[in-house]
C-alpha cells in the first residue's frame, strides 16, 4: 500500500536537502511501517514508506529504470490488480523483470506507454513518476480516488504527498487555511481537487498531473460517462455476478494474511460470502471482523437510522460462509479517549470526523491488523447501487442541493451550531453549498430519450459516485493506513461503477428496494435473513455515558479560554451543551461536542493560521 512524497525544483540541487526530505517522508512512517526509501537526482527528491502486500523482498521503493536518456524514478502507493495480465504483454513488448512486483509492473508500463499507462491499469493507486528524460514528473490517481494524492505547486516546481502532513513537513508550506478551506471544511460537499490547506491542491481521481520547467498541466484520463444500456433485468443481474466474481478473484491477491469487514449488511455480506468461497477452492478459510459496543446488543433500541443491531446478522453470514468470525466489542471509555480522537485526526490532517463512529473505525482497523494486512470491505455499494434511503425519497431526489444534506442536521446534527455567529456569516455556506450544487449537477450529462425521472435519479447517482464517496473512501483510507493495515474497496472496481451507472433506475429499483441488483446477483450466497434486511448505516453508540465523556472534555475546554478554536467555537454555545443534562444530548448535540473538540485538536497539533475576513 504505502505511503509517497516528493519534491521537485528545477532551481536547486535537491541532493543538499536530504533532511527535508526526511522529514516529509517519515510523515508517511504509518501508512508504511515495513520498509523506508529516499532518492534524489538534481532537481527531484522522492520519499517512500512501504506496507508489504505483494512480493515482500523485492517490491522495494523508490524504483529506478535505467535508459540511454536517463534515469526514471517510480514512487508507488496502491495496488494493480490486473498487473499479472499486463506483465505478461510488456513481457511481449521485451521488457524483463527483476521483481515480482506490481510495483515494478507499473514502471515498465510507463516505459512502454508512457503517461497512457493509467488507462490499463484496474486497481487503486496514486504513484509519481520522476522522467529523467523529459526531466518531467508525472502523477497519476485511479479513477475512483481510492488513494489520496496531493501536491502543493512552488514557485520552481512542486510537494506532493499521500497526505498533507507530507507536504507540510517541507517549509515551502504553510499550514495555512482560508475562508474557502473552512467552508469546505464544513460544507461536506468534497469539491473535487479542494485540499482545504491553502495553496494545496489533490490530484483528481482520473487524472494525470505533469509539471516541468513551463509549468502544471493537468488533464482526465478517465470520467463518468453516460452511455445506454444493453441488456434486460437478468443480463444485467448475471453481469453484476460475474464482474464481482472477477473482481474478488483480483482483489484477493496478496502475500499476506487477509480477511473481510462484515457489518451483516448486504453489501459487506456478498463480499464476505463471494470471497470465502473463492478461498474455500483452496481450502482456505477466511476470517471475517465486525464492530459492536459493550451492551449495545442487550440494550438496543431502534431508531430512525438503525432498526437493527448489526450483529446477529454477521453471525449468520459467518456460519453460513464458514469464515473465522471475531467481534471487536468497543467500550465507551476507548471511544472517548482523547487519544484515540487525536489518532485520527492526526491521520486526517482535518477535523472533518465523524465522531464515534470515526474511533470505532480506527479501533476495529487497530484490532484487526493485528490478525492481518489486507482487508475487504463493503464500502461504496450503496453510491453505486443506490442504497441510501435518499434515492428513494423525494424531497432529495427533487431538493435541489446534494441529496444527503437534505435530512443531514436531523439525521446527524448540525455542526455548525457550534461557530460563533461573525464565523457562520463569513463562511455563508449556504451559498457555497448552492454554488458547488450548481457545478456538480451541470455536469451530469443526459442519455438521449431519458426521462425527467430517470434523469434526475442519474443526477443523484453521479453526485453519489464522484462527490459523497470521496470523502467515505478518505476516511476509510486514512483510519486504516494510520494502523498499517490495507483496505481494498471491491465495488470501486471502475468496469463496476461504469456498467452500474449506467442500469436505468427501474433496473437498480425493480422489486421496489434499494440496491436490487446487488441483492439479486449475491441471492445464492446469502442467509435470507440479510437478503431482506433494510439497509442500515454504520453503527454508532447509543451508551448516554459517550455523551458524558464528551461533556466532561468541553468543560476542561472551556476552562482554557485564550484557547485559539474560540475563534470560531462560540463559548457560550459550548457552554450549555456542555452542562445540558446527559439525557437530553441528542445526536445533533453529540455532533456540536464532537466538532468542537475536533477543532481544538487540531488547533493544537497543526498550529494552524487561519484567515478569516
Amino acid at each position: 500500500m504505502c505511503g509517497i512524497t516528493g519534491w521537485v525544483s528545477f532551481d536547486r540541487d535537491l541532493r543538499a536537502h536530504g533532511q527535508t526530505l526526511d522529514a516529509m517522508t517519515e510523515t508517511m512512517s504509518c501508512r508504511g511501517p515495513d520498509d523506508r526509501g529516499t532518492w534524489t537526482d538534481g532537481p527531484a527528491a522522492l520519499g517512500h514508506r512501504r506496507l508489504a502486500i505483494i512480493d515482500l523482498p523485492g517490491g522495494r521503493q523508490p524504483m529506478t529504470a535505467t535508459t540511454p536518456e536517463g534515469t526514471v524514478a517510480l514512487v508507488y502507493s496502491g495496488e494493480t490488480y490486473n498487473f499479472t495480465e499486463l506483465r505478461e504483454e510488456l513481457a511481449g513488448h521485451g521488457h524483463e523483470f527483476a521483481t515480482g512486483s506490481d510495483t515494478e509492473v507499473v514502471l515498465r508500463g510507463y516505459l512502454q506507454w508512457g503517461e497512457g499507462v493509467a488507462a490499463r491499469l484496474n486497481g487503486m493507486y496514486a504513484f509519481a513518476v520522476w522522467d529523467g528524460r523529459r526531466q518531467r514528473l508525472v502523477m497519476i490517481r485511479d479513477r475512483m480516488g481510492i488513494k489520496p494524492f496531493y501536491f502543493h505547486p512552488t514557485p520552481d516546481g512542486v510537494l506532493f504527498g499521500s497526505e498533507p502532513k507530507a507536504i507540510l513537513a517541507n517549509p515551502l508550506a504553510r499550514a495555512r487555511v482560508t475562508v474557502d478551506g473552512l467552508r469546505e471544511i464544513f460544507a461536506f460537499v468534497k469539491t473535487p481537487g479542494h485540499a482545504v490547506w491553502d495553496g494545496m491542491r489533490e490530484v483528481e481521481p482520473g487524472t494525470v498531473v505533469t509539471v516541468d520547467r513551463d509549468g502544471l498541466r493537468s488533464r482526465a484520463y478517465w470520467r463518468l460517462e453516460t452511455r445506454p444500456h444493453p441488456h434486460d433485468r437478468d443480463e444485467t443481474v448475471a453481469t453484476v455476478r460475474s464482474l464481482l466474481d472477477d473482481i474478488v478473484r483480483r482483489q484477493l491477491v496478496a502475500d499476506v494474511p487477509r480477511c473481510v469487514l462484515l457489518s451483516g449488511g448486504l453489501d459487506s455480506s456478498a463480499m464476505a460470502a463471494l470471497a470465502a468461497g473463492r478461498l474455500a477452492v483452496t481450502g482456505e478459510t477466511l476470517r471475517s471482523f465486525a464492530v459492536d459496543f459493550a451492551g449495545q446488543g442487550e440494550h438496543f433500541v431502534a431508531d430512525e437510522m438503525r432498526g437493527t443491531p448489526d450483529a446477529p446478522y454477521a453471525h449468520d453470514v459467518a456460519r453460513l460462509a464458514g469464515t473465522e468470525h471475531r467481534d471487536i466489542v468497543l467500550d465507551t471509555q476507548a471511544l472517548a479517549d482523547p487519544e484515540v480522537r487525536a489518532k485520527m485526526l492526526t491521520a486526517r490532517d482535518l477535523p472533518v470526523g465523524f465522531g464515534d463512529m470515526d474511533a470505532s473505525l480506527y479501533l476495529l482497523f487497530q484490532a484487526i491488523r493485528e490478525h492481518s494486512t489486507v482487508a475487504l470491505s463493503g464500502e461504496s455499494a450503496d453510491e453505486v447501487f443506490g442504497g441510501y434511503r435518499q434515492f428513494f425519497d423525494e424531497r432529495a431526489r427533487r431538493g435541489g442541493t446534494f441529496p444527503w444534506l437534505v435530512r443531514h442536521a436531523e439525521t446527524l446534527g448540525d455542526e455548525t451550531g457550534v461557530l460563533r455567529q461573525d464565523v457562520l456569516d463569513a463562511l455563508d455556506v449556504p451559498t457555497y453549498v448552492k454554488d458547488s450544487y450548481a457545478t456538480a449537477a451541470g455536469g451530469v450529462e443526459r442519455l438521449d430519450g431519458e426521462s425527467d425521472f430517470e434523469y434526475r435519479m442519474r443526477t443523484v447517482s453521479h453526485l453519489y459516485l464522484t462527490r459523497f464517496v470521496r470523502s467515505l473512501l478518505d476516511r476509510k483510507d486514512r483510519a486504516s493506513m494510520a494502523v498499517g493495515l490495507e483496505v481494498r474497496v471491491p465495488f470501486c472496481d471502475h468496469r463496476l461503477v461504469e456498467y452500474v451507472y449506467n442500469a436505468p433506475w427501474a433496473l437498480k429499483s425493480f422489486d421496489g428496494r434499494e440496491k436490487s441488483l446487488l441483492r439479486e446477483a449475491a441471492r445464492d450466497s446469502l442467509p435470507r435473513s440479510v437478503y431482506d434486511r433494510v439497509k442500515s448505516p454504520y453503527p454508532s453508540t447509543q451508551d448516554p455515558k459517550y455523551a458524558f465523556a464528551l461533556q466532561e472534555h468541553a468543560k476542561d475546554l472551556l476552562s482554557r479560554r485564550g484557547h485559539p478554536v474560540f475563534g470560531l467555537v462560540d463559548h457560550e454555545t459550548l457552554r450549555r451543551l456542555a452542562h445540558r443534562d446527559t439525557p437530553q444530548i441528542r445526536q445533533a448535540s453529540r455532533r456540536g461536542l464532537e466538532r468542537a473538540l475536533d477543532l481544538a485538536l487540531w488547533f493544537d497539533l497543526y498550529e494552524p493560521e487561519v484567515v478569516l475576513p
